[in-house]
């Protein structure tokens, strides 16, 4: 039985403007001490998509519309927001997006650690300390006494990653969503940070779900990967499937718009057009006005995620008809 397992979860936006079906009813599972990634452009759903888990979304104006995710056979949007706030950041816990703006400026990094300690495993405040210590070594956070003093407006970009970290491994969850945590950061430190969560995870034997807008974070990082668009999931496989055969013509092109130190110079190739406008409804594929391959049927029929061969599955009818 999957650790987790998350059946037709949609979330939606109502808004003045309309309804912005930000998530339409995406399927997955994970599994104990597996990497999956979620990777797409901005405005795909993939955030959403773990927010609505949490429960995190601003109610109004989002609403989860339909969907069950079971972690360890409990459904976390039929949670209450007391059973909620329990399971957050003990069995399952979030790296955030941005970590100039997630810490708290008004506290000290110190009584952010051991904030979750307190509150799920009820510890003292001296115990919270030393485990606090322990953690902030383990990421490597080094003169951890002075450091846990210190406001978040003292730490530099990339240990501010590392606190959040921290603050998310602390209570050993298990399952880490890690929201881009490379944004923002060089490239030096992305790598560092992503070797961190891995090494964590290791040690902790959790499950991780790593949303990225960065293939090449996927490829190095992730067992199994979903790509979104539009709200949906329209590829699924394993990384070493996907890389060596895209299944979608988005795949492809989010594959295409890798810069690659073996291709000759020139212009690096881009997506035409813009996303969808998710607040109007979609008659064909959502992808198809951007794409390269499609056909008149693409734009006629609803673009639905079937199984292939090998465990994969694809939302592209022309893939599906093996057309391509």
């Amino acid at each position: 039985m999957p650790l987790l397992e998350v059946t037709d979860l949609a979330a939606y936006f109502h808004t003045r403007e309309g309804v912005v079906r930000a998530v339409d009813g995406i399927s997955y599972s994970l599994e104990a001490g597996e990497t999956l990634g979620i990777v797409g452009e901005s405005g795909s759903g993939k955030s959403v998509s773990c927010y609505s888990l949490l429960g995190l979304l601003p109610m109004p104006p989002g609403k989860i519309e339909s969907g069950t995710a079971l972690l360890d056979g409990e459904d976390l949007l039929q949670s209450s927001k007391e059973r909620l706030r329990a399971l957050r950041g003990k069995k399952i816990s979030m790296i955030f997006q941005d970590p100039m703006t997630a810490l708290n400026p008004y506290m000290t990094i110190g009584a952010q650690l051991i904030e979750p300690l307190v509150i799920h495993d009820g510890v003292t405040k001296s115990v919270g300390r030393a485990k606090a210590l322990e953690m902030m070594d383990a990421v490597g956070i080094q003169d951890g006494e002075r450091r846990l003093k210190q406001y978040p407006h003292e730490f530099s970009g990339g240990m501010r990653q590392r606190v959040m970290i921290a603050m998310a491994l602390i209570t050993k969850p298990e399952v880490l969503i890690a929201d881009e945590p490379t944004t923002a950061l060089d490239v030096t430190v992305q790598a560092q940070i992503l070797e961190l969560i891995q090494k964590m995870q290791k040690e902790l034997g959790m499950a991780v779900v790593l949303i990225t807008h960065d293939l090449g974070v996927i490829a190095g990082s992730c067992d199994r990967v979903l790509v979104m668009y539009a709200g949906k999931i329209v590829e699924s496989a394993l990384v070493k499937d996907l890389f060596k055969q895209p299944r979608h013509p988005y795949t492809e092109a989010l594959m295409a718009s890798l810069p690659s130190v073996n291709r000759d110079a020139e212009e690096l190739y881009t997506i035409p057009g813009m996303p969808p406008d998710l607040t109007k409804p979609l008659a064909g594929c959502a992808f198809e006005p951007r794409c390269s391959q499609a056909q008149t049927v693409c734009a006629q029929e609803s673009m639905a995620l079937d199984g292939l061969d090998g465990g994969r599955a694809s939302a592209c009818i022309r893939v599906q008809r093996g057309e391509l």
